[in-house]
């Protein structure tokens, strides 16, 4: 039976944008240019591409991704940013694939309505409940495999454990008028990044009530470590469900496969945390043939320089799997 190697990686770029100085374009394809070449991926899972309007009347392009992928492997590849006409100006996640793209969309409050919130600090306070939306949405691909199989494609960047705004509670950007304001703000961010991997968690469900076998990969920057509750909802781990009848939904993190000592992403002020996340269906888990994650080099995050750096202070994660054909 013929087989097709698959590589499939998850890179956090870093607010990827050309159309600022600082720092010089130049510098940071120099830097992201040669990770991206190392990982000698099949499919690119990208977060934070920002997009650029060259023509005001024209929808917005990732010019600065086409730059940087010029001359790599990668730029003959299929490239999606969703089923929108436009992609947003900023940290849009996006797929670069060696195959053919089927099927994209975006998923924003399709499939988990907007939580309604009473604040409890806003000044002047409210009657009004507050509507607490996503702040990215989840893109989903189904990319078309060798052989006639679909490979399903999750690309997420969940929302940030950094303070929401609440009305009345800043004095300004980066202060905030009372502790239990900036409580309230990370409370919010909290529901955005669990709404997020609720929403995927049930694309995902809904996936396999129509394919039990279906091949499935969720990949990106979670801001979240694999015990922490984003992580577990997109996990639906049969130890978290209590039902032994649903292992065969459970997205498996391949990140375990990596030795502890290896296993991060990101050097938050000298800590290693593991953000960024490649979580595999049953099917797609068995056919493993490894996983590494590039932090060799990674740079802290909290100790760099003042002003913008070139580099990603997130390490790509990259997966091999060996699919039989057909």
């Amino acid at each position: 039976m013929a087989e097709t190697l698959v590589r499939i990686a998850t890179f956090n770029l870093e607010n990827l944008d050309d159309d600022t100085d600082e720092p010089p374009f130049e510098a940071r394809i120099a830097t992201l240019r040669p990770q991206l070449e190392r990982l000698e991926a099949d499919i690119l899972c990208l977060q934070e591409v920002d997009a650029q309007h060259p023509v005001k009347s024209e929808p917005r392009v990732l010019r600065a991704l086409s730059r940087l992928l010029e001359g790599t492997r990668y730029a003959g590849y299929h490239v999606t940013a969703g089923d929108a006409g436009s992609p947003a100006d900023r940290h849009n996640p996006v797929i670069v694939s060696r195959w053919p793209i089927a099927a994209a969309r975006l998923l924003r409050h399709q499939l988990v309505p907007p939580p309604r919130v009473m604040l409890a600090t806003a000044d002047p306070a409210s009657e009004e409940a507050t509507e607490v939306g996503w702040d990215r949405p989840v893109l989903h691909a189904e990319v078309a495999l060798p052989g006639g199989r679909t490979l399903h494609v999750f690309d997420l960047h969940l929302r940030a454990p950094i303070a929401a705004p609440v009305p009345g509670q800043k004095a300004d950007a980066s202060t905030w008028k009372t502790a239990a304001g900036w409580a309230e703000g990370y409370y919010l961010a909290s529901i955005k990044r669990a709404g997020q991997a609720l929403e995927t968690r049930i694309a995902v469900d809904r996936l396999f009530d129509a394919e039990p076998d279906a091949l499935i990969v969720v990949a990106g920057d979670c801001n979240a470590e694999l015990e922490q509750t984003a992580v577990r909802i997109i996990r639906a781990a049969p130890d978290f469900t209590g039902n032994p009848a649903l292992a065969g939904r459970v997205l498996e993190p391949l990140e375990e496969a990596i030795p502890q000592e290896r296993r991060y992403t990101v050097l938050h002020a000298g800590t290693p945390v593991l953000l960024d996340h490649l979580l595999a269906s049953p099917r797609l888990t068995e056919r493993l043939r490894d996983v590494a994650i590039h932090n060799e080099d990674l740079t802290d995050e909290v100790d760099h320089p003042d002003g913008p750096s070139p580099v990603s202070y997130h390490a790509p994660v990259v997966a091999s799997f060996v699919l039989p054909e057909g």
